[in-house]
This record gives structure tokens, sequence and C-alpha cells, in this order.
């Protein structure tokens, strides 16, 4: 609750508000069937037992005091009720203006700690969940909010307030109050056990029902490859069943309220009025007192069907409000130190020094004492089997993960005692999976660089081998890019997540397995041109292909988390067995 006492707290000044006007909106309710009462009562009753008892101008007299007595009351009691309904609209609008705020301040702030995130954390969290928990569970503190108020206020107030005014005008029927209410705890209590403890289990299947659904539209190409379209409808199916299930049992039970409440407030009445009658004909009520009474036990009635709702939305909202907690209450593993060291955009050697790594929810080392350095000017491959740790160690680089054992090191600073995003800022990075967002090419070149000039663009798409096929398109740079990147080919989506990296300008480049989808005539004249264009630059280079990474100055062959081999091609093609293996199973004698 810390978290939501937070975020409240710049709404205390229209939480105090909302207050004071479901008090006087609660006072005003009350006053209601007051003011009718004395309309009944006095001019009714009382005005027309004297004008029966008066004759002649006394009578026309009393009829005319009558009728103004009426029109005044009855004015009053008008404006009373415009007056009420000017403070309900007042009501609703602070609350709804308090919680759209909330929301709005809760869903940036879990959206602010997600991006804070890093690999770690998210291992904890499936990418559906977070949505949920971003939508989904602030919606249902939005309604605690907006509608808990009020209902926690003018509750309390309306079932005390009829109380006693109930009590003033015919206390002799007391019991009937009491049993009406002691029967609605009883229906609450009822309903209260049943439902709550589907309410976590309905958040969960919510989760998973929105990772079915991601799942299955993500990877649709495979879905269709493989023709499981009807196995993947099935399990949407189940999912999706589960929930209804759920969502039906709760609805269910909460329907059963609405006819009994309506059921219960409809006999309280009767009951009333069957007692009173004999009261009145014995002179011991009066009917303006009785019409009141009546009001005032619907009054009691209405209030404990609002807290009633109140009891089933706070156990809703509190795991909500408990799930949002995991989230932002969540350490993150990859921090700053106080005062980080910040590094000049220059020249950059990279060192591992006798690194290990083992994942935070796995077993045994997936990097064991490595040991290398990538310096400026020249390029470091990292080639290997699959599974060796290669994209593990360059993660490392940029701090997605920190070692477990030994240092990552940038021009001897330890990399754990750099800003963030000074360190972050030094690297030019394309992962193995090239992402682009939605909208256009330029808008995602623009994302590595803010203040590039077009020229500058189009030097980073010729540099990546892009620059020819994004000029064959008739938008040129404003061609518009679907979310993922999915209207252009998987080579197409390299090279623009190549072009962005460039445009960086950063000393360090991390291309972890970037030129996998580019053909070989494409690969050599990228590979050309960032030796060209990027010479003073610490380039590595994590690839699968002997051809693209014979040329680089140095190669550490990978295996099993440890490095076997160091050196050119040369050196390692005649010492290096694993390198040896992997050369001429890709390449001919004449081509090694």
């Amino acid at each position: 609750m810390k978290h939501i006492r937070k975020h409240v707290k710049p709404y205390l000044p229209l939480l105090i508000s909302s207050i004071i006007f479901i008090a006087i909106q609660a006072y005003l309710n009350l006053v209601l069937p007051n003011i009718m009462s004395q309309i009944v009562n006095v001019g009714i009753q009382d005005y027309s037992q004297k004008i029966a008892l008066a004759s002649g101008a006394v009578a026309e007299s009393l009829k005319l005091e009558q009728q103004q007595y009426i029109i005044i009351t009855g004015a009053k009691m008008l404006c009373v009720a415009i007056f009420t309904g000017v403070v309900t609209l007042l009501i609703q609008y602070i609350n709804a203006k308090m919680g759209t705020g909330l929301a709005r301040d809760l869903r940036n702030t879990i959206f602010s700690k997600i991006e804070s995130f890093s690999s770690a954390e998210f291992d904890k969290f499936s990418t559906a969940s977070l949505i949920t928990r971003t939508t989904n569970d602030v919606q249902q503190v939005q309604m605690m909010l907006t509608m808990g108020v009020r209902t926690i206020v003018f509750a309390p107030l309306m079932g005390i307030g009829g109380v006693v005014m109930a009590m003033k005008k015919a206390p002799s029927m007391a019991w009937i109050n009491a049993l009406s209410v002691i029967m609605v705890i009883g229906l609450i209590m009822i309903v209260y056990s049943l439902a709550v403890p589907r309410f976590k289990l309905i958040q969960t299947l919510i989760d998973k029902l929105n990772l079915v659904a991601r799942e299955s539209l993500s990877g649709l190409m495979v879905v269709r490859a493989f023709s499981t379209q009807k196995y993947e409808e099935e399990r949407f199916d189940k999912a999706s069943r589960e929930y209804k299930q759920n969502n039906l049992f709760v609805n269910r039970i909460m329907s059963l309220m609405g006819p009994t409440m309506t059921l219960l407030q409809n006999i309280v009445p009767v009951v009333i009025i069957w007692i009173a009658a004999e009261k009145i004909a014995n002179s011991q009520l009066l009917v303006g007192d009785m019409m009141a009474y009546i009001q005032y036990s619907g009054n009691i009635m209405g209030a404990f069907m609002m807290i009633s709702g109140i009891f089933v939305m706070f156990p809703r909202a509190m795991v909500s409000v408990n799930r949002i907690s995991e989230v932002l209450d969540t350490e993150n593993v990859i921090t700053e130190k106080e005062n980080p060291v910040i590094l000049p955009i220059d020249k950059c050697e990279v060192s591992f020094n006798n690194v290990s790594f083992t994942y935070p929810l796995g077993e045994g080392e997936v990097l064991k004492n490595i040991s290398f350095v990538a310096k400026p000017g020249q390029v470091t491959a990292i080639i290997g089997s699959t599974g060796c740790g290669k994209t593990s160690l360059v993660n490392l680089i940029s701090r997605f993960y920190d070692v477990t054992k030994g240092s990552v090191k940038i021009n001897g600073i330890d990399v754990r005692d750099m800003s963030l995003k000074n360190l972050r800022d030094l690297i030019g990075y394309v992962p193995q999976k090239s992402i682009l967002l939605s909208g256009t090419i330029r808008s995602n070149l623009q994302s590595a660089n803010q203040e590039a000039t077009d020229v500058e663009m189009e030097k980073a798409c010729e540099i990546a081998q892009a620059k020819e096929f994004i000029e064959r398109k008739e938008e040129k740079y404003d061609y518009p890019i679907s979310q993922g990147g999915t209207n252009v080919s998987g080579g197409q989506r390299q090279r623009i997540a190549i072009a962005r990296a460039v445009m960086k300008m950063s000393p360090v480049y991390i291309f972890d397995d970037s030129f996998s989808a580019l053909d070989f005539s494409t690969d050599l004249k990228l590979r050309k041109a960032l030796k060209e264009n990027l010479s003073n630059a610490t380039i590595i280079i994590v690839g699968q292909r002997v051809a693209s990474i014979m040329d680089a100055d140095q190669i550490i062959v990978m295996d099993e988390g440890k490095i076997v081999g160091k050196g050119t091609h040369k050196e390692l093609i005649k010492h290096c067995e694993e390198y040896q293996q992997i050369a001429y199973s890709q390449l001919s004698k004449e081509e090694v």
C-alpha cells in the first residue's frame, strides 16, 4: 500500500474536497425525508383537521395558509434536491479526476520501473504479466479509488444517520431495521467467502490469456508453417474457458446480491406499513413519520448495499495492489554507485579479466575464466558452437547482467563503477534479434541519435549497405515500419539495425550475430565499410560464419563457456582444433 499512498499524496486536496462534499450530500439526503414528513404531517394532516373544524372565512384563510405552507416547504425540498444533484456531480467530477490522475501516475511509475529492469529482473515476470499489471491491475485500483472513496465515506454516514433519524421518528419499530441489517450482513458474508478467493485466480488467468494470445500472434509464421492452427486455437480456447468459468462463477454469485437486496428493500416497507398501520390508527404515529421512516429504512439498506459492493471490490483491488507492488518492490540487480565514473566518448579498450558468470536463476557457470582484450582500431571476433556463451559474454559489456567473478573493464575502469547511461553511450549495440520499433525508417535511425542530420543518416545507411534498398522505396526514409519490423525482410531489418548503431558514432561496437541474414557479398561489403569508416572504434563481432570473421584482427574461439583458442585466422587454423572443425565444416580447403 505504500506505493498507493505515495501516489495518492498529490491528490490529497481533491480527496479532502471529495470527502467534504460527500458528507454534505449525505446530510442533504437525510434532510429530504424530514422535509417530506413536515409537508404530510403539518401541511396536509394538521391543516386538514383545522379546516374541518373551522367554517366560513376562517376555513378559507386556513386553506390559503395550507397552500402557502405546502408551496414554501415543497420549494425548500426542491432546492435541497437540486443542490444535492449539483453536489453529486461535483463528487463524480472530483473522483474521476483523482482516479484517472492516479492511474496515469501509477502506470508511468510502473513503466519507468520496468524500463529500469535488467535482463535478470525480466526473467522473473512474463511480458504478458507485466502488460496486465500495467493496465488491468491499475484499472482495478482506479475503480477502487473512484468508487471506493464515495462508498467508504457516504455509506457509514447514511447508515448511521438513517438509524438516528429513524429512531427519532419511530423508536418502537427499530427491530425491523435491526433484522434487515442482520440479513444483509449474512448475505454479504456468504458472497464474500465464495467470491473473493476467485479474484486472485482471475488476475492470474488474465496473464495466462494474454500470454497465449501474444505467443500465438507473434509466432504466427511458425504456427502456419507447421499447420498447428488447430492446436493454438485449442490452447487459446482452454485459457479463455478457464477465464470464462471463473468469471461466470463470480458474476453468478454477485448476481444474487441485486435481486436479494431488492427483495429485502421491498419487503421492509411492507412490514413497516403493516406494523405502522395499527400505530397510526391508535394515534401513536403520524403518517408523515411513517413515510419518512420508510425512506430512512431504504437509506440504511442502501448503505449496506454499498458496503457490500466495497467488500467485493476491495479484495480484488488489493490483489491488484499486491501485484503492482511486486513489480515496484523488485530490487534492480544492476545498480549504479553513488558517484559513478564518467568516461569521455573517446577511444575505448575493452578487457575481460578472469570473468566467470552464472545466470541468476541458472545452475552452473555459463562462462569460466574468460580473459582477453579488445583494442581500439581492431576487430575482435567471437565464434563457437551454439550455446557456448558468446551472447552471454557480450551482454556483460553493456551490463545487461553483471559478472559473477572477475571484472569487465573499459580503459581500465570496471563497468560496475561507471554510470549506466555513460556506459551505454559508449556502445553501439546490434542484438542477435534485430528489433525495429513501429514508426518509420527515419524514426528508428534517429532513436540512436536525435540530432543526426540527413547526411549523417545517409552515411550510416551507406556503411550498413542499407541505402540502396531504402532509396528504392517511394517514401525513402519515411517508409513506415510496422511493429517489430515485420514489413521488411530479415536482411533489411538487420541492415537498418546496424545503421542505427553506426549513427551513434560510439567508440565501441558490438555486433551479436548481426550479419546472419546477409548474403556473402553484402556481408563482405559491410565488413569492409565498417573497417574503413570506424577505423578508430573497438569492434566486437559475434558470428557463426567463419567467412564473416576470418579477416578479424583477433578471433576468440569458445567452447562450453571457455576460451579454447585466441589469435588470427591463420594462427587458429594451424593450432586450434575446435576452430579447424568449424572452418572446414563451412569452407573448402582452398577457401580456408
